[in-house]
């Protein structure tokens, strides 16, 4: 098995190259460590090896690994989030990517001490398997959060099928983009919406070409 460190060096490569490529600086993205499959301790080796950003996408293991790592940590909560569970984790994430529907605006304005930054998620494939609004929806969804002073919409984030076809990769990467301008042109000061999370493990290089900010990489990077 191959050692976090190196994992990381493979990937920071990857990311510069793909930067190169698109014209860009390895600066604009951010890798989050995505641990929801591996232990404390790993989560704890992929800290010491300078990453900053850690995502989880269970409240009970997010909750466990925050009890047991007291290293300075950006949280991100990245999966799907119940209502119910809203009050469980709300105070100690720092982003959340899956924000999808009213219910759950509602229930973090409710419950969240202070202002969080959310990312709305988009099906931009249309895949029936997939938690998100289609794009159309996800602009209309934006324009109705004005009162809710606890949610600040960062940006987008959605997850591309899991096909070998690139093209069809990259025209989700490239759809959510287009969604993220649109928003942007809006001006809405509760919806800066200039990140885009997207790319994971076997994509995140096209996803970066597309114009990803945030790349969530679990496989890659921690392991199985």
């Amino acid at each position: 098995m191959t050692t976090i460190k190196q994992n990381l060096a493979t990937i920071t490569q990857q990311i510069e190259d793909a930067c190169q490529k698109a014209g860009r600086s390895a600066t604009e993205v951010t890798c989050i460590a995505v641990t929801k499959s591996v232990s404390v301790e790993r989560t704890q080796e992929a800290i010491d090896t300078g990453i900053l950003h850690v995502g989880e996408n269970r409240p009970e293991g997010l909750l466990h690994k925050q009890e047991h790592i007291t290293a300075p940590v950006v949280w991100h909560y990245i999966g799907s989030l119940q209502t119910r569970k809203v009050k469980q984790v709300i105070q100690t994430i720092d982003y959340l990517h899956s924000l999808d529907r009213m219910s759950l605006v509602e229930e973090i304005q409710k419950r969240a001490e202070k202002t969080v930054k959310c990312f709305v998620q988009v099906n931009v494939s249309g895949e029936e398997s997939k938690h998100g609004l289609t794009p159309a929806d996800a602009i209309a969804f934006v324009k109705t959060l004005a009162a809710y002073d606890r949610i600040e919409v960062v940006g987008l984030m959605t997850m591309a099928p899991d096909v070998e076809d690139e093209a069809v990769i990259r025209r989700t990467f490239s759809g959510l983009k287009e969604v993220q301008q649109q928003i942007c042109a809006l001006e809405l000061p509760y919806a800066p919406c200039r990140e885009l999370s997207m790319g994971m493990s076997g994509d995140f290089a096209i996803a970066i070409e597309e114009g990803a900010t945030f790349i969530r990489i679990g496989t890659a990077l921690v392991g199985e």
